[in-house]
């Protein structure tokens, strides 16, 4: 049964219905890591990624796991909260740098294990701030009536894109995959949403390969310059929220929950000191996930979610920052 497309078109809102998630079985601890970076002629520890971090594990997948089956995997789980069928989806959204193939999309290829057909399905590239694009995309869909019952996606195996032989990035990315069903609603959900990109900041994180001719050109694993990116981060992550809220009418004393990208947590802290929310509505979970890019926000706002932090009725600052440079944040009544 499709969704009711009942609702007004003057009155058309966009809310999530439901969140679900997937992380791979495999958890690689810092000691573990360490010890693997140590055959490598690498020096370094749990207590030297923690004290730089927060990040105590990550989740690696295994070679014959892609992108589209932990999507999938988050989408379904995502389905079943919202009391929805596959059937019932007419877009779908995935934020990723690490798809399946080069073409087509990793949204088509989740499409078609979702027995869906018909409805519009495309990747989004923005990076770590993937998500909060996908969901803004599919929030003016939605309102625009182009869409009813959107799937956002965000899935990421960065695993593959790591330079172990760099420790100042290997150790900051893990793999892992969170979705929600947005839906029409006459009942505001997402209020206001932001989304901006400096592409002069290109260099400061990239994984700047390609393929032409059957070869790989550039250098296909992630650099990062670590200091540039977070200065950067905490400015625009302090301004976005600010102008999101600016847009919605609300104050930063109106959010329950902050859900940053989780990369880093100095940066995390940085950003709710900024705004003055306490450490305690700042939801956390790069000490077990590690950076997952795009699937970092979806994934912690699902955890949060399962374990009873986050409840119906509550406002939700979501925002992220990734390479491009990109940012961008959603505020949202849950």
């Amino acid at each position: 049964m499709k969704p009711s497309s009942a609702v007004s078109p003057s009155h058309r809102y966009a809310r999530i219905t439901g969140t679900g998630s997937m992380l791979p079985p495999r958890r690689v601890s810092n000691a573990e890591l360490a010890e693997e970076l140590a055959g490598r002629g690498l020096e370094t520890s749990d207590q030297w990624i923690v004290e730089r971090t927060g990040i105590r594990a990550r989740r690696f997948a295994e070679p014959q796991v892609q992108a589209s089956d932990l999507g999938v995997a988050a989408a379904r789980h995502a389905l079943e909260a919202a009391g929805r069928q596959p059937e019932d989806v007419d877009l779908i959204i995935v934020a990723t740098s690490t798809p399946d193939m080069v073409f087509p999309s990793t949204a088509t290829i989740i499409q078609r294990k979702l027995g869906i057909d018909g409805c519009p399905a495309f990747d989004l590239q923005a990076v770590c701030s993937g998500f909060v694009y996908g969901l803004s995309v599919a929030d003016a869909m939605i309102r625009a009536g182009t869409a009813r019952c959107a799937l956002v996606i965000g899935s990421e195996i960065f695993s593959r894109i790591l330079d172990f032989n760099d420790r100042t990035t290997c150790v900051l990315f893990g793999d892992g995959a969170g979705a929600v069903v947005l839906e029409a609603s006459a009942e505001p959900g997402i209020l206001a949403s932001r989304l901006h990109a400096d592409g002069r900041h290109m260099e400061i994180l990239c994984t700047p390969g390609t393929v032409a001719g059957g070869q790989v050109v550039g250098d296909p694993l992630l650099k990062m310059d670590g200091q540039a990116v977070f200065k950067l981060a905490v400015k625009v992550l302090e301004e976005v929220a600010r102008e999101v809220l600016e847009a919605a009418g609300r104050q930063p004393e109106d959010i329950d929950w902050l859900i940053p990208h989780q990369a880093n947590i100095r940066i995390m802290q940085g950003t709710a000191r900024k705004l003055k929310l306490p450490p305690e509505r700042v939801v956390v979970t790069v000490d077990e996930h590690g950076n997952t890019s795009a699937a970092s926000i979806p994934l912690a706002l699902d955890h949060a979610v399962r374990a009873g932090q986050i409840q119906r009725g509550q406002t939700l600052m979501l925002e992220g920052v990734g390479g491009g440079f990109t940012w961008g944040a959603v505020l949202l009544d849950f």
